[in-house]
């Protein structure tokens, strides 16, 4: 036993000293604006990196080189929840918030989904505005990892099924996995860059700027005022967050072959054109919708129409209306593209597109089946056989998800919400979208008026969802702690 959790904690001392570095950036901020919060960001970063050090110290003799597949489930499920503790701890000395509300905040930008309990964000100190945006880029990059480095390997929900498009993408730029994710996080980098220099120029101050393109392509949607974007009324920036947000729910690996001069297979890549499909199609019925029902002028209609329907769908959770006021067609569009989600290989939450691509073109043989009983028909998926065992995967992985939907929905609504709002926030939470489809829980309320149990509930949930439910799933399974 000892053997397996003292890699686990070396390496989480690790990171729990790089997120005390990390704090010391909104303890620079706050100090130059003449804050005294920036105390604040100085105690949480010396009490995080003691624990870390402390960490590191009394494991120093792992060895940490080469992870066993049961270390790489527990290191991921406890690097998660140590650094979701120790960055609630600035929420909690510096704005005096209880521990549930601290722990919910951290927990919500770490996983990137916008779920908050915090007000006034217009007059909030710089530090926590840049603590909050900075836990969702780096929430954001450490899914993206997870995401193109560690759920293949695992075989969890049928990602193994783009471990020979990992090999294919690195093939022409590195020859080994650390370096195909260092070009990953220098992409990620970058589009956070031109995101800012694009917010920039189009109205946003160079703060404000920065913070969004942070939680814009991390699709965290973590915001600097309570009304959101729409708080700006600027077209030109309700096009560049759209346009950060679509950057955000597709999958990296095309930024790579783009980058390869490789147009043509990035452009033909399936699980973007389906992406991008849904995406319009929903586009279009909601600014069709508010057309009809607000008499809106069609060219605001279409953005607002496009920008919500991105939003959702990447889990990002921006917004420039308020969807909790709609109700009837367009509710049921938000709620399904919330389910749906984005890529996979992307910082998007939800079920992913390629699980659903798999999952029609399964469908769809089964019924070929019906039609040709002795037909020899192979399911594929990018002109690729797709074995049994993904696609019974994916159907377990499904199975958990609704389960897991259903058991939520009612355990929120035996603590007080309604039946609107306790569905959508379910949804929400694991899907990483955060805000829900009720007034009580939507864009422009936030979470601070739900009680501390559901609360405790959404924050677990939004850690389940974020890491895929399996990694969690297997930790508490009594087989993974025998010998």
């Amino acid at each position: 036993m000892l053997d397996l959790c003292r890699p686990v904690f070396l390496v989480t001392g690790v990171l729990l000293s790089v997120l005390a570095v990390a704090m010391c950036l909104p303890a620079g901020v706050d100090l130059v604006h003449g804050e005294e919060e920036w105390l604040v960001f100085a105690a949480s970063a010396a009490v995080t990196l003691f624990f870390g050090l402390l960490s590191i110290t009394a494991n120093r003799g792992a060895q940490a080189a080469h992870f066993s597949v049961r270390q790489i489930f527990l290191l991921t499920l406890v690097g998660w929840l140590a650094v979701s503790f120790a960055a609630a701890l600035p929420f909690a000395f510096g704005l005096h918030l209880s521990a549930t509300d601290a722990l919910f905040e951290a927990v919500s930008g770490v996983t990137t989904t916008n779920a908050t309990v915090l007000r006034g964000l217009d007059a909030a100190p710089p530090g926590i505005l840049l603590w909050r945006a900075l836990l969702q880029w780096l929430g954001g990059m450490g899914f993206l990892v997870m995401a193109m480095a560690v759920l293949p390997a695992l075989n969890i929900g049928g990602m193994e099924v783009f471990r020979p498009e990992i090999r294919r993408a690195d093939e022409h730029m590195t020859p080994r996995l650390a370096r195909m994710v260092a070009g990953l996080l220098g992409i990620y980098a970058a589009l956070t860059g031109l995101l800012t220099l694009l917010l920039w120029g189009a109205g946003m101050s160079r703060f404000p700027a920065l913070l969004h393109a942070m939680s814009t392509i991390s699709c965290g949607g973590f915001s600097t005022s309570d009304g959101s974007i729409g708080h700006w009324h600027d077209p030109a920036v309700d096009w560049v967050v759209l346009l950060g947000m679509v950057m955000g729910g597709a999958p990296f690996g095309i930024y790579i072959q783009l980058g390869q001069r490789r147009w043509r297979v990035a452009l033909q890549n399936p699980q973007l054109r389906w992406y991008l499909g849904i995406m319009l199609a929903a586009a279009a019925a909601l600014a069709l919708w508010i057309i009809v029902e607000t008499n809106v002028k069609p060219l605001p209609a279409l953005r607002h129409g496009a920008f919500t329907a991105a939003s959702v769908m990447t889990g990002t959770g921006f917004a420039t209306l308020d969807w909790a006021r709609w109700a009837g067609f367009p509710t049921a569009i938000l709620f399904l593209l919330g389910l749906i989600g984005g890529c996979a290989g992307s910082t998007a939450g939800g079920l992913k597109i390629f699980r659903l691509q798999i999952l029609y073109t399964t469908a769809r043989l089964q019924m070929m089946r019906l039609l040709k009983p002795h037909a020899v028909l192979v399911a594929q998926y990018e002109h690729r056989p797709v074995p049994d065992l993904v696609a019974e995967s994916i159907l377990g992985f499904l199975f958990v998800y609704i389960l897991s939907f259903a058991l939520l929905s009612m355990a929120l609504g035996m603590f007080g919400l309604d039946f609107l709002s306790a569905i959508s926030a379910a949804a929400s939470a694991l899907a990483n979208l955060g805000p829900g489809l009720s007034p009580l829980v939507g864009p422009m309320a936030g979470y601070a008026a739900v009680p501390d149990t559901v609360k405790w509930l959404l924050s677990a949930a939004m850690i389940f969802g974020r890491l895929e439910m399996f990694v969690v799933l297997a930790v508490f399974a009594p087989s993974f702690w025998r010998p």
